[in-house]
């Protein structure tokens, strides 16, 4: 049976329609970054899942009964009550996005010199642990070293290894295990229950508070419904409240699975942990019962919530990730495998041999696509994870050079995939003719937001 679409466009945005000349200028005026590359000379943007999905008619009716109060106000309860369906928490803070999430938590968690585990902290999250004077120490499983493989949990935490620290000389130090839902880091990949269930067990057994980041808690819920053994008749809601309840906390960008372009939240078991938390929120956020978000926000979330675990939606969801990396690897371009469902990622540095990692093949290939067809994505190669040195050269290359295509939620359909593999396909027919880059102005934190680059001429 062939596969349908559980929704329908209602409200369409125009596309930027460029030619090569004009990318080139553009291209020239970001500094070679598509980052500062201005979204009206985008044709198709895969840069982030992050705030641009297509909201819902019932999301937007329910935003008109906004409650605008600003404490205790009605939306507030809706979107708690939302939250609690799949978070058996009692403590849930409002935020008005991911980061601030991990800023305030981690503020509550994390001391000078503290370490933080996990299997793979993302850009901000490793900002926020570090900025904190704390270690950000990265442990994925082994499996997750082959991207060909057909493991199908490769964002499980290296279980052993956490045993290992925590029974060590270092275990005073560590103020949190944090897992990510699914592993952006590493692929978009999916982490199991049996996985979330060891590393609880260790956990507990030292006494260090489990933490999910769990931006994506439906994608990681339907993919193990898909994948794990025993949970196939589980409903993703059903499973991603199991998640929850291995954990001590959460934090949740809900600009990814809320289906909202704002919005986050806190959830906790402790409730001086919350009152901590719920201090700084009001310093920095908001009152605890809005968190720097409108009511209007609080509406769409509390609707988002509920929609996102629709078996319908998550099914579609897969097919079309599945779709784009069919006709990335059709066009002769590798992805990690198996497919996630919020990405898919093209293994940049065996597409383009001829260039090392010290010319970051992933933004070679990143600008390549804006080039050549006004697609724009996200470098995870050495330019994001390699350590400069002060003349910006670099001097540790990242273990893998990928960039990913993030697909927002509800806004693209498959002829818009079509063309994606279709300018991926011309670049792979002369990837040669792909230059390398070299950086000519790094911060030193998050330098993929904001660096400069050129490319290197021959």
């Amino acid at each position: 049976m062939p596969h349908l679409r559980p929704f329908v466009s209602a409200v369409v945005r125009p596309i930027p329609i460029t030619t090569r000349a004009e990318r080139m200028r553009e291209m020239d005026l970001a500094g070679h970054n598509p980052f500062n590359l201005p979204a009206d000379k985008v044709s198709i943007d895969l840069l982030s899942d992050s705030g641009t999905g297509a909201v819902s008619i019932d999301q937007q009716a329910w935003a008109q009964r906004a409650d605008e109060r600003y404490a205790g106000a009605e939306s507030f309860y809706r979107y708690r009550d939302a939250v609690r369906e799949i978070v058996p928490f009692e403590h849930v803070l409002p935020v008005h996005q991911g980061r601030a999430a991990e800023r305030v938590l981690f503020g509550a968690l994390l001391g000078e010199g503290a370490i933080s585990l996990s299997n793979t902290h993302f850009d901000t999250t490793r900002a926020n642990v570090e900025l904190r004077g704390a270690e950000a120490r990265d442990l994925p499983c082994p499996e997750a070293a082959d991207l060909d493989s057909d493991f199908p949990f490769k964002g499980n935490i290296d279980v052993a290894e956490v045993e290992r620290i925590l029974s060590g000389p270092e275990r005073e130090r560590v103020g949190q295990i944090l897992v990510t839902v699914t592993n952006n880091g590493f692929g978009g990949q999916p982490v199991s229950m049996a996985n979330l269930e060891a590393v609880s067990e260790v956990a507990r057994a030292h006494g260090v508070p489990l933490i999910l980041d769990a931006a994506r808690f439906a994608e990681n819920a339907w993919l193990v419904t898909r994948r794990e053994q025993g949970y196939q008749d589980w409903t993703p809601s059903e499973v991603a409240r199991r998640a929850f309840e291995f954990a001590d906390g959460a934090v949740a960008s809900l600009k990814k699975d809320g289906l909202s372009p704002e919005g986050a939240f806190i959830a906790v078991r402790d409730g001086r942990v919350a009152d901590r938390c719920e201090v700084d929120i009001i310093a920095t956020e908001g009152f605890r019962t809005y968190g720097g978000l409108t009511g209007h926000t609080l509406e769409q979330l509390a609707v988002g919530l509920r929609e996102v675990v629709d078996p319908n939606y998550l099914a579609d969801r897969e097919n079309e990730a599945a779709y784009l990396a069919a006709r990335a690897n059709q066009a002769g371009v590798d992805t990690v495998q198996p497919s996630g469902l919020h990405a898919i990622y093209l293994n940049a540095g065996r597409l383009l041999p001829h260039l090392s990692p010290s010319q970051f093949p992933g933004h070679a290939l990143a600008s390549a696509l804006y080039r050549e067809g006004g697609i724009r994505a996200a470098e995870l190669g050495s330019l994001y994870l390699g350590s400069l040195d002060e003349n910006n050269e670099l001097v540790s290359p990242a273990p893998f050079e990928l960039i990913r295509l993030a697909l927002p939620r509800r806004v693209y359909d498959h002829s818009h995939l079509e063309y994606v593999g279709e300018v991926l396909a011309d670049i792979a027919k002369d990837p040669g003719a792909v230059p390398g880059y070299r950086i000519t102005h790094a911060p030193k934190v998050l330098r993929h937001f904001r660096c400069r680059a050129e490319p290197i001429e021959g």
